[in-house]
């Protein structure tokens, strides 16, 4: 209820103007995530990426792009929390407006482009915060640093982050950041995944801890495409892979008035697209190897169907901005009773 009041309150306000608002809201007076979130996190506790999750429920990438909320968000149940994109340098995104709700459709369309204050504020406000949850920090490109030197923009930010980080996502397939998804195609990804892993070994031995490495991938991807990323990504020494980010498909608003708006599309409509492809990631890298899955995730029905299509672990984005924090408990409390069902008697 008192989410369905302050959703109303925000969503007379332009898209980007609210988010705003909220992450001020809960960066300043952290304990207002609360106010309409009841008990404490749901315990069922996942062993993966060498890490103890204390539910499979995080948080999305993009939401708290500079890890400004960290104190809210370890108040609201989540299992973990990702961080960013952050890229080396602050830059301020593609001109406003660049961020649409579609409340019919339960979705958004984003062209924000990575707007953030840099890696360094980044790890001020991570330092400065009371989280000692795990911590994901999604990391990318500058706009202006081309796709030939874009290994040295993401090998700065995972030496910077790394010790910060319980894991790190290489973030290479955001629509809103021009040619970004060219890399991944299989050369310049292999040649990226390279450096990143030789990076990724001396850092290990200098803090003397290995810190897995994800990849967040597009939706927008074809069956062969998706078959040689899974054979790069396993063979470069990654550790998991998140699908999928947003979508420059328009289903569901074919002939309708958001069908030509520029940006990715995430919610609903997302979610057919985003579930097949992880399901065609999970048949290509086998049953054991780490899939995370988000992408129109709204229901504890849509997030029970996203882990039998293969993922371990969910992310939550749009869904908690349409339903809220009872969404967070309602699809922890699913896939733990899902996982239960599942476990042989004894």
């Amino acid at each position: 209820m008192l989410y369905a009041l302050a959703r109303h309150a925000l969503f007379a306000l332009d898209a980007e103007r609210a988010h705003e608002l909220t992450l001020a809201c809960f960066r300043h007076q952290p304990w207002l995530s609360t106010l309409p979130f009841a008990g404490p996190a749901v315990r069922d506790p996942v062993s993966l990426l060498g890490l103890q999750f204390p539910n499979r429920v995080g948080l999305a990438a993009g939401l708290d792009k500079n890890g400004e909320c960290l104190s809210a968000w370890a108040r609201l149940g989540f299992g973990f929390v990702e961080v960013g994109t952050v890229t080396p340098r602050p830059q301020p995104g593609n001109p406003r407006p660049r961020m649409f709700r579609l409340p019919d459709q339960h979705a958004l369309i984003n062209r924000l482009g990575f707007n953030n204050k840099g890696v360094d504020h980044l790890l001020q406000a991570v330092a400065a915060a009371d989280y000692r949850g795990i911590l994901g920090i999604n990391i990318g490109k500058n706009f202006d640093t081309p796709n030939e030197r874009a290994a040295d923009d993401y090998r700065i930010c995972l030496e910077k982050v790394y010790r910060a980080a319980s894991y790190v996502t290489v973030n290479i397939s955001s629509p809103n950041t021009r040619d970004l998804r060219d890399l991944q195609a299989e050369a310049p990804l292999r040649a990226l995944l390279e450096t990143l892993a030789r990076t990724r070994t001396s850092l290990a031995q200098t803090h003397g801890k290995r810190v897995p490495l994800l990849v967040k991938i597009a939706p927008d991807m074809g069956p062969e495409a998706l078959t040689s990323l899974a054979r790069v990504v396993q063979d470069a020494g990654v550790d998991g892979l998140i699908a999928t980010n947003t979508t420059i498909a328009r289903p569901g608003l074919e002939g309708g008035r958001w069908q030509a708006e520029a940006g990715g599309l995430s919610g609903a409509p997302l979610a057919p697209m985003a579930r097949e492809t992880l399901a065609a990631l999970r048949r290509a890298v086998g049953p054991t190897f780490p899939l995370v899955g988000v992408g129109g995730i709204d229901s504890a029905a849509v997030a029970r169907d996203r882990h039998s299509a293969g993922a371990d672990l969910i992310q939550l984005y749009t869904g908690f901005i349409y339903r809220g924090p009872s969404l967070v408990r309602e699809v922890a409390e699913a896939l733990a009773a899902t996982v239960a069902e599942r476990q042989p008697d004894h």
